[in-house]
């Protein structure tokens, strides 16, 4: 659960690495790239480990695979996979599981390519059995890992993972977790190799070794909150499944290898501006109890963030910076290969919810806009510059309004039919083009249908599709709302 507390407290943020739902891999997650943010669409809520997951839909609601499809830019492949898993309960504290996956996109155009030389040949008809076991023997089909959750004291959980497929050229995937419970914080230690990172172009990048430490206080509705993260990175990236080229790709420099220390403390505000206080229907259970009060309410964010950087990463992220128009407070140190960054932050949530989700039809509807601000030296330069440009009854400049323009995420849900909605996420661009006409469109949108979960009071099963990466999943979650 300390891992689920600080991912909700990132979402509230959105300025801390994610962990992120892909089916790219058979583990089921990667991580942002720092100083990358992503829409909600794609991260994870508080929901199980892949491996639960699976086990969960095999043995409640009678599913025998639990399907996926990804495609890969640099190999130019599609997968449409489909996993089973097979629990090894050891002892009353301690739970294994193994897993498995077979491409089954992969199997049907080999045995389509093999049916066709058949048939170009005058082979007779029997021969497809042979053609069929021949593309079994392809290992390349197949995905094999197991997993491993050790609960060491009522506090400490010890999770131990590994996967491989049959791809000779592609390493076994490793990785160790240490989850501890504090009274009011969560800490999670954390090796991988390789790990996986998602940038905002949607390219994976595999990191050969990366070891992090991370510690924040346990989210409330308001208040302050704090984190600490430190993560190392050693090797460099490559492109996911590119074998040893990067395909022209530009390495983001928060990857390249060194160390950084990243420290921040916020301040949250809710703001309750109306609630129902309507009766709902007797004897009749919502269909999610987080989501059975119609509301409108709004939030908002303030805070600092520092980051210390020291190896290539330092030095590179000089270029990435020149290149942005997100400038903090920075010093830097080539001899030493060392960088300072210090930044406010803010973000401001609107959300709106009509319905109770008891009846079967228009019970809920779900509106939810924030706003993020990530630098405020930005913001106050720019706003600076358009006081400055008012009081003397000069024209804007384009680059001072977008510098006081914040990055928007949107989300919208509807029911559809009794327990299923549908849902859609998405980031929103805003700007000025040449011609100082402002214009607005959708970045990275996913679309999700959910099923609720009613006997479990607050649980969904969801497949989403994200048309910009290519991918689709069938998850489970819990508590999200």
């Amino acid at each position: 659960m300390g891992t689920m507390n600080k991912l909700r407290w990132a979402m509230d943020g959105g300025f801390w690495d994610l962990d992120i739902s892909t089916p790219v891999t058979l583990e089921g997650e990667a991580r942002a790239v720092p100083g990358h943010p992503l829409p909600l669409g794609v991260s994870r809520g508080t929901k199980l480990s892949r491996p639960k997951q699976t086990d969960f839909f095999q043995r409640f609601m009678f599913a025998p695979f639990l399907p996926s499809y990804s495609y890969s830019p640099a190999s130019r492949s599609h997968s449409f996979n489909l996993q089973r898993c097979l629990a090894i309960p050891l002892s009353q504290d301690w739970f294994s599981m193994l897993q498995g996956q077979f491409n089954l996109h992969k199997f049907v155009s080999s045995f389509r390519k093999r049916r066709t030389l058949l048939q170009s040949s005058d082979s007779q008809s029997s021969s497809l059995i042979p053609a069929i076991c021949a593309c079994l023997r392809d290992k390349s089909l197949y995905a094999l890992g197991i997993y491993s959750e050790l609960s060491l004291t009522p506090q400490d959980t010890l999770v131990l993972s590994s996967d491989a497929n049959g791809n000779d050229d592609t390493p076994p995937r490793r990785k160790a977790v240490l989850h501890h419970e504090f009274p009011d914080h969560n800490l999670t230690l954390e090796a991988a190799s390789p790990s996986l990172f998602l940038d905002k172009s949607g390219n994976y990048w595999d990191v050969p070794l990366s070891l992090a430490l991370d510690l924040a206080s346990i989210p409330s509705s308001s208040g302050a909150s704090y984190h600490f993260c430190m993560r190392h990175i050693a090797g460099l990236p490559k492109l996911f499944e590119g074998g040893d080229e990067n395909h022209g790709k530009t390495i983001p420099a928060t990857l390249l290898p060194g160390i950084t220390l990243r420290h921040a403390i916020s301040f949250k505000k809710n703001l309750e501006i109306w609630r129902s206080e309507a009766k709902k229907l007797k004897m009749v259970q919502p269909f999610d109890i987080f989501l059975s009060t119609p509301h409108v309410s709004a939030s908002g964010i303030i805070g600092a963030v520092m980051t210390a950087s020291h190896g290539d990463n330092s030095v590179a992220s000089e270029v990435d910076d020149s290149q942005s128009t997100a400038a903090g407070f920075s010093y830097r140190s080539h001899a030493l290969k060392s960088a300072v960054h210090a930044d406010l932050f803010s973000s401001v949530s609107f959300m709106a919810q009509h319905g109770s989700f008891q009846k079967w039809f228009l019970d809920l509807t779900r509106f939810h806009v924030r706003l993020n601000f990530p630098s405020g030296r930005t913001f106050l330069s720019g706003a600076t510059q358009l006081a400055h440009d008012f009081v003397n009854s000069q024209q804007p400049t384009n680059k001072a309004l977008e510098a006081i323009c914040p990055s928007a995420t949107v989300s919208l849900q509807q029911q559809i039919v009794g327990p299923f909605s549908f849902r859609v996420d998405s980031g929103v661009i805003v700007g000025l083009n040449k011609q100082t006409n402002w214009y607005a469109h959708a970045h990275d949108p996913v679309f999700a249908i959910e099923y609720a979960l009613q006997v479990l009071g607050s649980a969904k099963a969801i497949a989403w599709y994200s048309p910009k990466h290519r991918e689709f999943m069938v998850e489970l979650r819990f508590f999200e709302t």
